[in-house]
């Protein structure tokens, strides 16, 4: 296996990519070129510039990158260059662990493919409705993007055929490996041709991947990139968790407390750029968009009024902020987290430049934490948490601004007619000075109060640190391999555990009837649910955990005491959850069942409450525990054949016969 090895030199947040090569000199054709362009890329990373040309040789390639280096583009683009568009049947297949990246990796191939007429890319994951990925797979696809669990459910159904499969990309293999897919992805390069093109992308190499490597790719050329990108010292990176502040209100908070004097602000799409620009414009901001759809006079206008002072906020996309450079920029918010860590670098490197600090402030909802970490070890920096402004800071705030501006007009203007005008207005109305001196503030200040109301709907959580999280475990599916393992059971005892601290100095975690009035700022209120899957279906409580914690996107730690019944279980889950993550956790389904959640009112028949047995459940073998697909006898939609079909119990999966790629 030849090896070529890239070290990525370390570089500022502020430079360019180096790489002395373009997109054109790999070969892609022009309609690729132009879409990049269209996108605002401009050289290829290291990943790309090494990927690209192994590729479109039809050669089987083993990447080691981490997330963050521009790996997608790096399979697209050749796959995209090498499709035959007349034939719409699938000829490329993307594995990913999670629906997530299986939605921004078909998001790219549709941005990379936009001057492609006629392509068709379809994503498929668990979660998401049998019927309607059964329909888009009868009207045809060129490229198919899913998880590993939801495409065995179609090719055992036969609704997906991969006979005409040409390239196959895993991403992630390592992550695929972590989450307990490494028997299904290697199900899948069982039956799909065996003179197939195969790339695997991932980010460490255990001795599974590499076996699957082995096993599975022919003469793979090898490319691995060390990511050395370290950031500037002089800009401060932060982050705000959202969590009980709307965002914009949670923006406005900070524009008002943070020193700023020119600020950028990264949003994800066109729309939004206007929506948000509109919406700070009519909180009093000097704000303007900057999009993709402006022309280049329309956009250079907003720079050079950026520069000269004019402007204050830009909102912008991450295509239509390449290459700003202005040096008054002192903040860059991320109000959307980019897709990618390289995003991220490019960012945040508009602000500290010519030697000046510079602020980056990172806007995470709970789903997006992986996405943070991600950052930081591409980065190679924590990112601090941010304790969000108090109404109170931004009252204080706008009292000190008001302040200074009465004391400049007191030094610097003629006020000699208006001491008469004030003189007059207290004698026609009799009232003192400081009563006329409170009516003119109130007057000027009416359309932005200076004392920050609270909500109507009552008063906002305000923000606080989050969780500490829990560090990584170690891989779960290589245990044997740990020395502690060996002669397990000849362990000396263990040493005495200390004595529990008393409930009242640990944080309430518990029913919220169990809470006072005094802990519940800082406690978890946690509610009972119940969901439609039991003992006689098999279910175990890790069933419940993985499937909770992947289709809702909940962390386990938040997953509650879990009883387990004849026909039902019930789970404490928090108060809080919101109507989406309620939704999908009704549409999920654990053995073969879907969850139905709710909440729980104690008014289940007598003879389905007995509690739960101990000791192991019945032996069942199935994939749903980490929540990756549904699965049921009567799950699609459209009234076709079941999980097994009309194949006879105990038959197991079609009688796909294994390729010899002569490994």
């Amino acid at each position: 296996m030849s090896e070529t090895e890239i070290v990525e030199s370390k570089e500022t947040l502020a430079a360019e990519p180096a790489t002395s090569i373009s997109f054109a000199d790999l070969g892609l054709s022009e309609n690729i070129l132009q879409a990049l362009t269209d996108v605002g890329y401009e050289t290829p990373s290291p990943i790309q510039s090494e990927c690209i040309p192994i590729l479109l040789e039809g050669k089987d390639l083993l990447g080691m990158a981490q997330t963050g280096t521009g790996k997608t583009a790096a399979f697209a683009l050749p796959i995209l260059n090498r499709l035959d568009i007349k034939n719409a049947t699938p000829q490329a297949l993307i594995l990913t662990p999670t629906r997530e990246l299986a939605l921004q990796v078909a998001e790219a191939f549709g941005r990379y493919a936009k001057h492609l007429p006629g392509f068709h890319v379809l994503p498929i994951y668990g979660g998401q409705s049998y019927g309607i990925q059964l329909k888009q797979l009868a009207r045809g696809a060129h490229v198919i993007v899913g998880t590993p669990g939801r495409i065995m459910d179609h090719l055992e159904r036969e609704s997906l055929s991969l006979t005409g499969l040409q390239t196959l990309v895993l991403d992630e293999a390592d992550e695929m490996l972590r989450m307990g897919f490494i028997d299904d992805v290697q199900w899948i390069l069982d039956h799909t041709p065996a003179e197939r093109q195969t790339a695997l992308f991932s980010a460490t190499m255990p001795d599974a991947i590499r076996r699957v490597a082995q096993n599975y790719l022919l003469t793979p050329e090898e490319v691995k990139i060390k990511s050395a990108t370290q950031t500037v010292s002089a800009i401060r990176q932060c982050y705000w968790q959202v969590s009980g502040v709307h965002k914009l209100d949670a923006l406005t908070r900070l524009l008002e407390v943070e020193d700023q004097d020119a600020v950028l602000i990264f949003v994800r799409t066109k729309i939004l750029t206007d929506e948000l620009a509109q919406k700070l414009e009519a909180r009093g901001h000097s704000v303007a968009a900057l999009n993709g759809d402006m022309n280049q006079q329309a956009r250079e206008r907003v720079i050079e009024q950026l520069k000269s002072g004019g402007l204050d906020i830009v909102v912008a996309t991450d295509v239509a902020a390449r290459g700003i450079d202005v040096p008054r920029v002192s903040h860059v918010i991320n109000y959307d987290i980019p897709y990618d860590a390289e995003a991220y670098v490019h960012r945040i490197g508009r602000t500290g430049r010519a030697g000046r600090a510079g602020t980056a402030i990172l806007f995470v909802a709970p789903r997006e934490m992986r996405m943070l970490r991600t950052i930081e070890r591409v980065t190679r920096q924590p990112i601090e948490h941010l304790a969000l402004p108090t109404q109170q800071a931004v009252t204080d705030r706008r009292v000190t601004l008001f302040k200074e501006k009465i004391a400049k007009a007191l030094t610097s203007e003629d006020l000699d007619f208006f001491s008469v005008l004030a003189e007059e207005i207290i004698r026609e109305q009799e009232v003192s000075p400081e009563r006329l001196a409170a009516a003119l503030a109130f007057l000027v200040q009416k359309e932005r109060p200076l004392r920050l109301e609270e909500k109507s709907h009552g008063k906002v959580r305000e923000d606080r640190p989050p969780r500490a999280e829990r560090p990584e475990r170690a891989n779960r599916f290589e245990r044997s391999d740990r020395p502690e393992r060996a002669g397990r059971f000849d362990r000396p005892e263990r040493a005495e555990r200390p004595p529990r601290r008393e409930r009242s100095e640990r944080p309430p975690f518990a029913p919220a009837s169990e809470i006072s009035d005094d802990d519940r700022g800082n406690a978890v209120v946690m509610v009972r649910y119940r969901i439609e899957v039991g003992r006689t279906h098999g279910v175990s409580p890790k069933d419940i955990v993985g499937a909770i914690a992947n289709e809702g996107n909940l962390p386990s730690r938040l997953i509650g005491r879990i009883d387990l019944y004849d026909d039902y279980s019930t789970v404490d889950l928090p108060d809080d959850l919101s109507r989406d993550t309620l939704q999908i956790l009704r549409a999920a389904w654990v053995r073969r069942r879907q969850l139905n959640i709710a909440r729980d009112d104690g008014n289940a028949a007598p003879g389905n409450s007995r509690p739960p047995r101990k000791g192991p459940g019945k032996p069942f073998h199935d994939r749903s525990s980490y929540g990756d697909r549904p699965h049921g006898g009567d799950r699609f939609a459209d009234g076709n054949a079941p999980w097994r079909g009309d194949r006879p119990a105990g038959t197991g999966r079609p009688p796909y016969k294994k390729r010899d790629r002569g490994q």
